[in-house]
């Protein structure tokens, strides 16, 4: 694909946290391109992380759930798009655990129907299009103390929400080889940085630790993950876009490994610094608590592939991205209390009216 040609891309999942960043990074970044913003707008999705190019004229947004396949082949043939970014997913494991349908839905299904109407407006016409989708290093399940994920890596999903992932993926790949349907697959690691709504650890701690609450550490703390800082994400998302080989994955991450008591750690010390408190005043919160079921002991991306083919790498180290994080969260900490009691939901409703 030549970043000179008009384009009109479907980005799904683009009011969510890394669609938040992709949106913003392609409609500043490629004027000439039409932007289609679609998202569901369910707790995780917020309009307002987007409020600095809502306006933009190469940007819409569209709501509507994926899973609803008639409105989303109406879409399709309404736009013609010729590229579709697909983000939109259920992500949290825990949710994953106590309502596992709900993963299958929007994870399969909703992969699903994107892949149909893409296929159904543009079959035997694949010149210049692509479905591109962005899927997670969960699908390979969980490593040892040693060893690392390659894009070669057999599936092994622990988890519902991994396990839904691994099925799409297992989709996208079989439309590309039944029907011809040009596809990349990228498998990320955990993503951090401003807008991430907090049930993940690094926001849910920040938000606990101003508000001097319990910051829950499952077992001993001692699984492993490997951190990427999302506006890195979302640069690696545009190469891959723009300069990948269809039919091909990229695994993406950061060469950030850490276990999570060490992050936490490293985490209060940073928010006692940056909030005035005493050392060690935030790691008095800490609780461990019962572990999770299937938790995944070490995840670990080998992005070498992305970097030596695409000449890709992170553009900074775990501790930069975390002081990063934490500074954009200590500066919009309403943005925080509004996510959090919800307030975020009529942010819709006031800028569309219904």
């Amino acid at each position: 694909m030549k970043s000179e040609n008009s384009k009109t891309i479907l980005l799904t999942g683009g009011a969510g946290f890394i669609g938040s960043h992709l949106v913003r990074h392609l409609v500043k970044k490629y004027p000439f391109y039409q932007i289609i913003n679609l998202d569901a707008l369910t707790y995780a999705g917020n309009l307002e992380n987007l409020k600095d190019i809502e306006e933009a004229e190469n940007y819409t947004f569209i709501k509507t759930d994926i899973t609803n396949a008639e409105k989303i082949q109406a879409l399709f043939n309404a736009y013609k798009f010729d590229s579709v970014i697909h983000l939109a997913a259920e992500s949290h494991v825990d949710r994953s655990i106590s309502d596992p349908l709900a993963f299958a839905k929007t994870n399969i299904l909703g992969t699903m129907n994107l892949l149909n109407s893409f296929k159904n407006l543009w079959q035997n016409q694949w010149k210049d299009k692509l479905f591109y989708h962005i899927s997670t290093d969960e699908v390979y399940g969980s490593l040892g103390k040693t060893g690392f994920f390659t894009e070669t890596t057999a599936y092994d999903p622990n988890s519902p929400y991994s396990a839904s992932k691994a099925s799409s993926d297992h989709f996208v790949r079989a439309y590309g080889e039944t029907y011809g349907l040009p596809f990349i697959i990228s498998n990320c690691s955990n993503n951090y940085g401003p807008y991430q709504f907090p049930e993940k650890l690094i926001p849910l701690f920040i938000n606990n630790i101003i508000l001097n609450k319990k910051l829950p550490v499952y077992g001993a703390g001692k699984n492993t993950r490997d951190w990427l800082y999302v506006v890195d994400h979302a640069k690696a998302i545009d190469k891959v876009f723009h300069e990948g080989k269809q039919g091909e994955t990229y695994n993406i991450g950061g060469f950030n490994e850490w276990t999570n008591i060490d992050l936490i750690n490293l985490l209060c010390d940073l928010m006692d610094e940056k909030l005035n408190r005493p050392v060690g005043e935030s790691k008095k919160l800490i609780s461990y608590v019962k572990d999770r079921p299937g938790h995944d002991f070490r995840y670990a991306i080998d992005a070498s592939k992305i970097k030596n083919e695409l000449g890709w790498k992170p553009s900074v180290n775990f501790e930069q991205g975390l002081e990063k994080t934490i500074d954009w969260y200590l500066k919009n900490q309403k943005w925080l209390e509004n996510v959090t009691s919800g307030e975020y939901l009529k942010y819709y409703e006031k800028q569309y009216g219904n």
